[in-house]
Formats: C-alpha cells, sequence, structure tokens
C-alpha cells in the first residue's frame, strides 16, 4: 500500500518566489519559476527532497512493484533473436541476451540458416562481452558493451556503406539526444579515427562510402545543419551543404533505398522542402524537387529513373504520385494512388517494380502494395477487427518478398510474407511470448460520443474471464502531432499483470492523433485543441457508463502531449479519476511557447499556436495549460515523472506542476508524488531492465491508488496464478 507519512515526513516544499508573467495585458503569477534555473542551488535541494520522499511513501509499494515485475519478465523471452532482414548478400537482425540491457545488431550470410536463440556468452558479474552465437554470424555492434561504462546509452542512426564494409552508428550517454558518431570496419572490428560530436538524427553514405552527411543541432536542439564529412580528414574540416535559417524547420539526411540518391529535407509540422543528391557524386550541387510551399507536405522514395511523391497538394489525405528524376518539380507529378477522403496515406516506401503504401482511417491500418507497371493494387487488412497492421523491415530494394507484420493489444508481433510474383501471403514468425495464452484473453473497438456528438473510438482489453462489474481500468490518450496510438502488444509496457487482476487496458484515440485521418489530427491542434480533452473524458465517462469501471477505480495514463491531455482533463473533471500518471508532462505549455529560447519552442508553435504574437492563441492556451489551471480542490493521487536532461520536455514542468498542485488543496499534499530520473532525457532509462522497471513500478502505483479506495471486493487484485506450462506463439 502506499505508506502513510509519518508527520515528521512531509512532501517537499519549494520556496515561494513569485514572478509576474505579462502578456496581452494579462498578468500571471508564477511562485515556482525560480525551478528551472538549473544552477539555483536550492534547485537540487528540493529535487533531493523529492526523491527522498517519494522512496519513503512508495516503500511499502516495493513487494506489489517487484510481483509485477516477475510477471513482465515471465512473459518475455529474455534471449531470443529477431527475424533475419535480407540486404544484399546479408541478413541484419539483432539478438538479446538474458542479464544484458541492450540488443546485439548482427548479421549472417543471406543464404545462411536462420539463427538460433543462442547461445551467446551472457553477464556473470555486470556486463560481459559476447561472442557470436556460431560461426556464420557476425557481431555488427554490441550495445552492452558501448553501455558498460555508462548510466545511459541510446543509439540514434546506424548507416552502413554500399559495400557493407563500414558501419556508422551515433550513440547517447545522457538522454539529452545530442549523439557521438563513430564508424567500424566491419571486416576487421576496428573503429576508425573519425569521430563527430554533437550530431543530431540522420546518417548517410556517398556511394563509394567515403563520404559521411550527418545533421548537427543549434543550441534550440534544432538540426539545423546538414555537414559533409571526408573520412580520414579533421572534423573542423567537414563542408556544410545546407544551413537552415528558418527556425521553424529540422533538416535531415538519408539514402534511398537503393542507394541512388541521398535526400536531404527541411521539415517544418507542416511544410517540406526536399532536395536531392546523387549518391556518385556527392560533392555535386543538390537538386531540387519542389521549393516550401506554406502547408504543403511531400516525402519522396526512389525507383529506376523516377521518384516516388507521397504530398498532401490538393490532397489533405495525401496522395502519391510519380515523377521523373531529371525533372522532379510538381509540374511533372503523374498520379499514382489517387486521394480519398477517410483514408490518410501515412508512408510510402519501395522495392523494385511496387510501392508499398501505408494507409489508415476509421480507427483502422493497412498496407496497398502498388504494381508500379500494371498499377494493380493489392489491399492487406489486420486480422483482428482491433488490431494493427502495418509495413516490416524490407531493407532489400531487389527483392521478390515483401513483408509486413500485425498485432494487437493481446497478439503478439506476426511477421507476414506476401509473395509479389504469386500474390500469396504467409506468416514467417512470430513473436515468442512464454506463458502466455492469447485464447484468454480479448479485444474490441468501442465508440464514446464528444460534446459536439463526435464518435471517439477506444481500443480495450481483458481477460475472457474477467469478474462482472466495474474494476480497475487504466485509460491512456495522447492526441497531438497526427501520431495514432496503434493498438500493439508492448513487452517493455505489458498490460497483463493489470488484465490478469480482473483489470481493463484501454486507449482513447482522440482527436489530435491520426487514427480517423487528416480531419481527426485538425480537428484536434489549434483552435480545435479543446476538443481532445473533450474526447478524453468522454471516453471515460463512456467507460464508467459501460460498467467496466468507476471513477474510484479509473485511472488515466499521458506522456508528453500526452501528459498535458491528462493534466488538462483531470483539471475538468478531477473527479472522474482515481488516479493519474503524468510522463515528461507538457503541462506548463504556456510558459513554455511564449520563450523563444527554449529548445523547439518556435517549430512547436505550427502545432500549438504562437501565443507571443496571436492574442486568440494567448488566451486559448491560457484556459487549457495544466499549469494555469490548477485550481483549489482534491484532485486524484498523481505519480509524475520527469527527466533532468530531457531536451523536450524540461524537468522544470513537472517539478512545479507538483508543487502548484500541493498547495492547491489540503488533500493533496500527500497525494501527488515527483519521480525524476537523474541520468535520463525524455524516452526515460534506456536499458530494457530498466524500463521494465518502471513500468512495474507505475503499474503497481495504479494498483494501490485503486485498492485504497476501500471499494474493490475482496480479492479482485490478488496475485495472478501463473498459467504453468503456457508457453504460445501466439
Amino acid at each position: 500500500m502506499l505508506r502513510v507519512v509519518p508527520m515528521k515526513l512531509t512532501p517537499p516544499v519549494a520556496e515561494r518566489r513569485p514572478v509576474i508573467l505579462t502578456a496581452h495585458g494579462d498578468d500571471r503569477v508564477d511562485e515556482w519559476y525560480w525551478l528551472a534555473d538549473r544552477d539555483d542551488p536550492a534547485l537540487a535541494e528540493v529535487l533531493d527532497a523529492e526523491a527522498a520522499y517519494l522512496k519513503a511513501v512508495t516503500e511499502d509499494l516495493e513487494p506489489l512493484t517487484e510481483s509485477v515485475y516477475g510477471e513482465i519478465l515471465s512473459r518475455v523471452q529474455l534471449t531470443d533473436v529477431t527475424l533475419p532482414a535480407p540486404k544484399g548478400p546479408w541478413a541484419y537482425y539483432t539478438r538479446t541476451v538474458e542479464g544484458l540491457e541492450y540488443p546485439i545488431h548482427c548479421r549472417r550470410p543471406v543464404e545462411a540458416p536462420p539463427p538460433t536463440t543462442g547461445p551467446t556468452t551472457g553477464p556473470t558479474t555486470g556486463i560481459s562481452p559476447t561472442t557470436p552465437a556460431d560461426e556464420l554470424e557476425q557481431i555488427v555492434l554490441d550495445v552492452n558493451l558501448l553501455a558498460s561504462e555508462a548510466d545511459h546509452l541510446e543509439v540514434g542512426n546506424l548507416e552502413l556503406t554500399a559495400d557493407h564494409r563500414l558501419l556508422a552508428y551515433s550513440t547517447d550517454v545522457s538522454g539529452g539526444e545530442r549523439f557521438t558518431v563513430r564508424i567500424r570496419d566491419l571486416t576487421t572490428g576496428e573503429e576508425l579515427r573519425d569521430t563527430i560530436e554533437d550530431a543530431s538524427y540522420g546518417l548517410a553514405f556517398s556511394a563509394d562510402g567515403r563520404m559521411l552527411f550527418y545533421t548537427r543541432p543549434d543550441e534550440s536542439m534544432r538540426p539545423h545543419q546538414i555537414r559533409r564529412h571526408l573520412l580520414g580528414t579533421p572534423t573542423d574540416q567537414d563542408t556544410c551543404v545546407w544551413e537552415e535559417d528558418d527556425e521553424r524547420y529540422f533538416l535531415g539526411v538519408a539514402t534511398t533505398k537503393d542507394g541512388a540518391l541521398i535526400v536531404l529535407a527541411a521539415e517544418s509540422n507542416v511544410t517540406s522542402e526536399v532536395r536531392l543528391l546523387d549518391s556518385t557524386e556527392p560533392e555535386s550541387e543538390p537538386r531540387m524537387v519542389e521549393e516550401r510551399r506554406q502547408g504543403i507536405e511531400y516525402s519522396v522514395e526512389h525507383h529506376g529513373d523516377e521518384i516516388l511523391v507521397l504530398t498532401n497538394y490538393n490532397a489533405e489525405n495525401f496522395a502519391a504520385f510519380r515523377a521523373p528524376v531529371a525533372t522532379p518539380g510538381r509540374d511533372h507529378w503523374r498520379p499514382l494512388v489517387a486521394h480519398r477522403k477517410d483514408v490518410r496515406l501515412e508512408s510510402l516506401d519501395v522495392v523494385e517494380g511496387f510501392a508499398l503504401v501505408h494507409e489508415r482511417g476509421h480507427a483502422s491500418t493497412a498496407v496497398r502494395i502498388v504494381d508500379l507497371d500494371t498499377g494493380c493494387e493489392t489491399v492487406v487488412t489486420p486480422p483482428e477487427e482491433a488490431g494493427s497492421i502495418f509495413l516490416a523491415e524490407n531493407l532489400d530494394f531487389s527483392t521478390r518478398h515483401v513483408r509486413y507484420a500485425s498485432t494487437s493489444l493481446i497478439s503478439p508481433l506476426a511477421i507476414h510474407d506476401y509473395d509479389l510474383d504469386s500474390g500469396t501471403s504467409q506468416v514467417i514468425w512470430r513473436r515468442r511470448v512464454p506463458n502466455y495464452d492469447a485464447g484468454a484473453y480479448r479485444t474490441e473497438r468501442r465508440w464514446a460520443t464528444s460534446d459536439d456528438a463526435t464518435l471517439v473510438p477506444i481500443t480495450i482489453a481483458y481477460r475472457a474471464d474477467r469478474p462482472t462489474g466495474p474494476g480497475p481500468l487504466l485509460l491512456y490518450g495522447y492526441g497531438a502531432y497526427e501520431i495514432s496510438m496503434d493498438p500493439v502488444f508492448a513487452a517493455n509496457r505489458s498490460i497483463l499483470p493489470l488484465l490478469d487482476r480482473g483489470g481493463c487496458y484501454a486507449t482513447g484515440h482522440v482527436r489530435g492523433g491520426g487514427e480517423l485521418a487528416r480531419s481527426w489530427y485538425l480537428d484536434g491542434k489549434l483552435e480545435q485543441k479543446r476538443h481532445s480533452f473533450e474526447d478524453f473524458i468522454a471516453c471515460a465517462r463512456f467507460l464508467v457508463d459501460e460498467g467496466l469501471t468507476s471513477p474510484e477505480l479509473l485511472v488515466a495514463s499521458g506522456a508528453s502531449a500526452g501528459g498535458l491531455l491528462v493534466g488538462a482533463s483531470v483539471n475538468l473533471a478531477p473527479e472522474l479519476f482515481a488516479a493519474i500518471i503524468a510522463e515528461v508532462p507538457f503541462v506548463d505549455c504556456l510558459t513554455t511557447m511564449l520563450d523563444v529560447e527554449l529548445p523547439l519552442t518556435v517549430t512547436e508553435r505550427e502545432e500549438w499556436g504562437n501565443p507571443t504574437d496571436d492574442e486568440d492563441a494567448y488566451w486559448r492556451m491560457r484556459s487549457y495549460s495544466p499549469y494555469d489551471n490548477v485550481r483549489p480542490v482534491r484532485y486524484p493521487r498523481m505519480l509524475v515523472t520527469g527527466g533532468m536532461n530531457d531536451p523536450r520536455v524540461s524537468y522544470s514542468e513537472p517539478t512545479k506542476w507538483v508543487q502548484k498542485l500541493r498547495a492547491s488543496h489540503l488533500d493533496n499534499k500527500e497525494r501527488v508524488l515527483l519521480k525524476m530520473q537523474a541520468g535520463s532525457g525524455h524516452h526515460g532509462p534506456s536499458g530494457r531492465y530498466q524500463a521494465w522497471r518502471d513500468w512495474a513500478f507505475e503499474l503497481a502505483f495504479a494498483l494501490e491508488a485503486v485498492r485504497a479506495t476501500g471499494l474493490l471486493e475482496p480479492g479482485r487484485l490478488t496475485t495472478p496464478q501463473p498459467e504453468a506450462g503456457v508457453s504460445s506463439t501466439l
């Protein structure tokens, strides 16, 4: 249970230092504005006190956390190997080893038998070197060895030369998303002397492997330069190929599937511009595809003497076109896949002779395979109504087999092979899940009705033998950036410990996401942002009205922009939830969007609005900003997380929010907890065991929060009996 706090152990109280923030004739008083100052010595005292308080208050949660953690591990094939993906003479895959935090990237000859799950050398104490599983396997990159002296390790990009001899890879050891790029000779295993510091996402080799393109971030974390490095030369001699001065745009670089072109792109949240470079002539002048035009987005792939273009030009839900490489501009675009008013074309891939399109609409997804010679199309849909389907790894341009994946909240990932010659499909690989019987669970799609009569999809999962009547339910939401919360079976955030205790898991697919095509996104951003919150509350009330849960048993969860979603929703309807889990929440959004010195602010204005220059945008954000709208009411129990190195949502946002929530009402003082990750960024801990343990803690918090209401019948949350002997690939 959550511990009853002794009188001498009280929640940390940060000093109030009122600062008046004035804009558009409005004065906002921020009493904890100073917590954004990393150099203030009092900040460390506050965060240390928060850590001590969290540990003391949740000490009695440890047995439940350990139980949930053990249940998560019991459903993971800890030593495992992914399906090899062919590319040229090699097939690439990753393996994991029990006890090791990170994956091992491997390859083997494409004609070789598939790899087994082991054995590889695992750790005895700490991190130990790993060895190939057999004589045909070559270890490309063992991330565990990279992380042996780092508390945090994220790999940003992996990029191979066309001859598969050199590997460029980028690593971040802080969570701050500033990467170091190194180059490895895979024939010798030696690292080249070339080391590129302070890089961002995106790598591309020239055709001969002598030059590497990468991006560099500015002080606000915006990749504003694309640079070209000649291997063997000092990095201070690198050439800047493109520098973008418009702060709304991020630069990116990549190679096309066939390796013939290097794609250089500038992208804001709503506008794109792409330039192409012949990879055999890396020092030539890039060729413009189409100059940027506000609100027009596009991306390209290469096929023979053509490019394939995915764009929203005269097509809100996007359409696909083809154009000559020599004259790639819009005047030369010819239709490939037509626009539809209710289906969004989301991504475009290509293999020789075929375009591969991932599309979504009606809260579902599909894969469209288009014959570039005949125009004939094949559409593949998910095997489950409440499931997902998407393109898998198709690395080899010349393949005659296309892979796609299917999954759901209760169905582990399956890889399907579609034969382009015969038009037939078969499952060739399934994720192994020990001690799991998919037949014991159910998933379904329901629809809530929002305030304006809009139907909002909800995906629900539960055990088939779940007790009748209201029970614990975890409702997740996001609702921003047109990012869709597709139902997937996730080992790193397993919902099975909740379902096995008679609970339900639900995702509210609120407006602002992309689940129901582009209009669903547009109807939940800028002037329409309140629809996201209204939809989420409608989902919660629907689940209560349907008898699946009650306000005393309902926990809401969201991360980043989803943290803003649950923060705004709980301000509007605090009585509707028993608890809130807000991970790295974007809750001080108005203050952040007014500060152009902060990372990403200018770019983000196309998503949220410009409260500095637009008074309407100011008052709109003022009306829903979670931090600015804390009320003097009794809030649900809250677990709020943050990362000290987070470049996307500053640590100060959750820290300030917690202080203001506690001060808003006497009952909130001990109900609001802050968990600040000292060495992590936006995505939390980088190791898989660390991530599982974090998730186990959050689930334990949620379970104990509903148990603490005393409204569950005895035994409802007892530890489930393990399904002894059950081991299923489904």
